[in-house]
């Protein structure tokens, strides 16, 4: 990694998100972090995402990017493709994020700074350490939900970390390839959990920042039934199946 403004990359899934993809492009242009850049990974989106998209990397060449897929086949498989293609790009930080204004762009400094003066392989923006919350409009059952599914990986996993669902993380470079994201399994939001318990059965460090974590207010969720089943089965078969990292 270059000791000087290191190339970071903010990798957004996105379907169905062409109202709040602008917004968030804005935000994160200005932020005070040199060399960053946003890479749209859109799975065809049938309301124009992906040329709303095409707009914003011809406005700002150079610094934002578009990935188009041709099937809407997971959240996993469209951040696997993202951080392929900017390891591919030179990244030397990768930024995982949702398009759905939820997660708090203003934290990426710090996420980013204490990625590059610790030791840690990962940070984590965390609604569940000291100074974190969720948003004050999740309906209760959410709440206890997220907290129970918390409290079941770390039950199955021992991850040892506050927050381990949350899909705002900054990567080093050399943690994703330790990784070895070919052979990631899981696909929808447990895909967040076997990254995890990835770099934890590699010895690495995961801290955690906190952020607040905010109800969309455009757009709607993309969590099925399908998706909960497999996080819910996703932490056994990481820790009992065949399909553990080497």
């Amino acid at each position: 990694m270059t000791a000087e403004s290191p190339k970071v990359v903010v990798v957004v899934p996105t379907y169905n998100e062409r109202d709040n993809l602008p917004v968030l492009a804005r935000l994160l242009a200005d932020l005070p972090v040199p060399d960053l850049h946003l890479l749209v990974v859109d799975d065809n989106s049938p309301d124009g995402t992906g040329e709303v998209a095409d707009g914003l990397a011809a406005e700002a060449p150079g610094t934002v990017g578009v990935l188009h897929r041709t099937t809407k086949d997971g959240l996993g498989r469209a951040y696997l493709a993202g951080m392929t293609r900017a390891l591919d790009e030179g990244a030397d930080v990768v930024i995982q994020m949702d398009a759905d204004l939820s997660h708090p762009p203003a934290v990426i400094p710090a996420m980013v700074d204490t990625l590059l003066t610790t030791d840690t392989a990962v940070v984590l923006g965390s609604r569940y350490v000291t100074g974190g919350s969720t948003a004050a409009d999740w309906p209760w059952h959410r709440k206890v939900l997220s907290a129970w599914a918390n409290a079941y990986v770390n039950a199955i996993l021992r991850l040892h970390v506050k927050d381990a669902t949350a899909g705002f993380k900054a990567w080093r470079s050399g943690t994703l390839r330790a990784i070895d994201l070919p052979s990631v399994h899981s696909n929808g939001y447990s895909f967040q959990v076997e990254m995890n318990y990835r770099t934890v059965k590699r010895g690495l460090t995961i801290r955690e920042v906190p952020i607040r974590f905010e109800e969309r207010t455009r757009g709607a969720s993309k969590m099925s039934l399908a998706v909960q089943l497999e996080s819910a089965l996703t932490p056994w078969r990481l820790r009992f199946g065949r399909t553990r990292p080497s």
